[in-house]
């Protein structure tokens, strides 16, 4: 199954509430790099599942975007039990998502 859409509205339920691991993935449709890394998330969506991958569209969901100062997408934030523990930015290879992934699920 491929990461959630999720928008300002479900985001404390699918995100902040979730106790465990949660990938968000803020991008646009319009992105360059976030049309490369979108396929890779949603690839270890499948491969991953003890951990929660979920999408956020900065053009529709505005709030999330400055709440969280995303100013370059893609931006990825990892929470976990919905704490925000890393954010990164820019388009990554799997096995870099895999390895930041792996930081939050050690500690």
């Amino acid at each position: 199954m491929a990461a959630k859409d999720i928008t300002n509205d479900t985001f404390q339920q699918e995100v902040l509430d979730y106790k465990g691991v949660v990938l968000v993935d803020f991008h646009a449709h319009w992105c360059g790099p976030c049309k490369v890394t979108g396929p890779i998330i949603d690839e270890l969506s499948e491969s991953m599942k003890d951990i929660k991958f979920v999408k956020v569209d900065v053009d529709t969901n505005q709030e999330l975007a400055g709440k969280y100062s995303i100013f370059s997408i893609p931006t990825f934030l990892i929470l976990k039990d919905g704490v925000v523990k890393n954010q990164f930015v820019g388009a990554h290879s799997k096995e870099n998502f895999e390895e930041e992934i792996q930081k939050m699920t050690n500690s």
